[in-house]
Order: C-alpha cells, then sequence, then structure tokens
C-alpha cells in the first residue's frame, strides 16, 4: 500500500547534521555519562548552517521527515528547536524511551518502514554507520561533514545506543 502524496522523503538526522552539539558534549565526558543534561541543552543548540540549507532546499521536492535518535521524551524541545530555527515542518521519528539499540539498526529500521510506502529520495545524516548500512540498504546518503565528529558521540550512537 502506498502513500496518496507523490512527493518523495528527505529525511534528516538532527545531531550534528542541524543542531551543533559541540557545547553539550561535556555532559558525554563525564562518568558516568549526564544523559539528562546532555538532552536538557538541546534546546541551546545553534542549527548548522549547511544542515539548515539542505533541508529548507529538500522541501522544496520533497517532504522533510526527521528521524533523531533522541530520546522520545524530549519531543517537546525538538519541535521547539525546529520551529524555532524555521526547519521544515514534517514528521519527528524518535527513539523510544529506553530503546538502547545502535543508531545505525534503529535509523535502518526506520528508513525501510518508511521505504514501503514512500520513495526516499536522500537520507542526511552524519553518523558513519548509519550512512554506511542504509547506502548497503539501497538509500541514497548524504554524510553531513559540516561539523567536527565527537569520539563521545559516535560511542554513545553505536556502543550505548543513546543518540
Amino acid at each position: 500500500m502506498t502513500d496518496s502524496s507523490p512527493r518523495p522523503l528527505a529525511v534528516f538526522d538532527l545531531d550534528n547534521t542541524l543542531a551543533d552539539t559541540a557545547h553539550r558534549q561535556c555532559y558525554l565526558e563525564r562518568r558516568p555519562r549526564d544523559w539528562d543534561g546532555f538532552f536538557a541543552a538541546a534546546p541551546k543548540d545553534p542549527p548548522i548552517p549547511e544542515g539548515v540549507a539542505l533541508a529548507r532546499e529538500s522541501a522544496e521536492e520533497c517532504e522533510v521527515v526527521h528521524l533523531t535518535g533522541r530520546p522520545e521524551g524530549f519531543r517537546r524541545d525538538t519541535l521547539d528547536w525546529l520551529a524555532a530555527h524555521g526547519l521544515p515542518e514534517g514528521r519527528v521519528h524518535m527513539r523510544r524511551d529506553g530503546d538502547r539499540r545502535p543508531a545505525r539498526r534503529t535509523k535502518l529500521e526506520v528508513l525501510r518502514r518508511l521505504a514501503g510506502t514512500r520513495e526516499i529520495r536522500v537520507l542526511v545524516d552524519d553518523d558513519e554507520l548509519v550512512c554506511e548500512d542504509a547506502e548497503r540498504a539501497g538509500f541514497t546518503v548524504v554524510r553531513a561533514r559540516w561539523v567536527a565528529p565527537s569520539a563521545e558521540l559516535e560511542t554513545a550512537q553505536e556502543q550505548e545506543g543513546r543518540t
């Protein structure tokens, strides 16, 4: 069964793709990691101009969908941040609270579900493992390499299933 909308989807990650998380990396460098502090600081993320411009450009031909590893409990902050920075409105897929699977697994699961009803024109993400798995599954990927990678965030995404 296909969605009645003819517009393809452009799927955008948030952290370090649209939102610069550098100011909150300090919460991940602590032991134990301060996840509540990390996510609570997200509303202060500055937008990343390259990612925001690509999302706006993509909205001309595609429906923009946001796919993030952020926990569902931070949905209101996430929606407010997207609106405050003029990003295209669209569905936001977030990690279920308590889901600690690697981002590459959770995101690929959502991509496959979306692809069952709509064409996915592109996935834009900064996580190299997510990008590799998506490409292997046949999706077109743009690697968001506009901010310096964070080893702490990479560990969080792959090993701890936190973002």
